[in-house]
Order: C-alpha cells, then structure tokens, then sequence
C-alpha cells in the first residue's frame, strides 16, 4: 500500500526538514517488508483566498487531485481523534489489510481542512490539542509513521 504525504506549504531548509527526511526515509526503507510504500511528500503552496474559507476550499481540491479511487485519506486536524502509536499503527494496518491501495495523510494550510474534506475523509487524527507549526508537524508525523513500522513488524523500536 503506498502512503503520500500532502502537505499545504513548503518545508524550508533547516533542521526541521532535516529530521523529517530522517525519519521519512526510515520509514521508506523498513516499510516494504511489512507492504508499505512511501510514495514521498507533495507540497502544493498556500491558497491566496481572500477569506479562510476560500482558502480551505482551494486548498482541499488541490487535494482531491493525489486521492485515487480504493484509496483511503487521512486528515490531521488538531479537532481530529487523538490515537496512541499503537491505534495509529493498528489503523494503517487495517487499511493495508483491507486492500487499500494508497493512504493519503494530509496536512492543511494555516486554516485547516475544508469541511467536505473533514466529511470524506476515513480519519481525522489530532497530533495533540495544541497548535503544531507545520515543519513540525512532518517531524511528528514522520516519527509516527516510522514507528507505526515498528510495530507492526514487531520491531523493539516502540516499547510499551
């Protein structure tokens, strides 16, 4: 099953886009073994929407064009569901094992996702009640998937 990351805004040079390339190609390498693709991460830029919503919905049909039919979209969204590691693996795993062909996670702009967005998606994940900068937010999503990995290869990197 290949995982795409789409992400609203560009990562710029730093540490930040550093540890996330770290943990983005861990996870590339271990994922194979265990039917998992990482398809890599698609940035389109920020909506110049006049209102929040323009924004939302500009930004969610440059979205709509990396969903392929028999796939599955994940929304993170700090109003989303909050998951341990194991949940989130668990999920990925269910979608793997479900014959998804692809998982999109998306990444909203600064105005977040638009509701037909939050409508269609298979889950909306929060990272957490607090507001993430987005560079982090690919570090933390990145670890995640990297540790979602782990454990379902069954690897001692997570340890309960």
């Amino acid at each position: 099953m290949k995982i795409i990351i789409h992400a609203v805004g560009r990562m710029k040079a730093g540490p930040e886009r550093d540890l996330a390339a770290r943990y983005f190609d861990r996870f590339a390498k271990s994922g194979p073994a265990i039917g998992l693709e990482f398809s890599g991460v698609t940035e389109v830029p920020e909506s110049r929407g006049q209102t929040a919503s323009e924004r939302r919905r500009e930004e969610g049909q440059k979205l709509q064009t990396q969903l392929q039919p028999g796939g599955a979209l994940i929304l993170l969204d700090e109003r989303g569901r909050h998951f341990s590691s194991e949940e989130f693996a668990g999920r990925i795993g269910l979608f793997r094992d479900g014959g998804r062909k692809a998982v999109v996670l998306a990444i909203g702009g600064a105005d977040g996702h638009d509701q037909s967005l939050r409508d269609q998606a298979d889950l909306v994940v929060s990272l957490g009640a607090m507001t993430w900068p987005h560079q982090l937010v690919r570090v933390m999503l990145g670890e995640q998937l990297y540790r979602a990995a782990t454990i379902l290869a069954g690897h001692p990197y997570h340890r309960s």
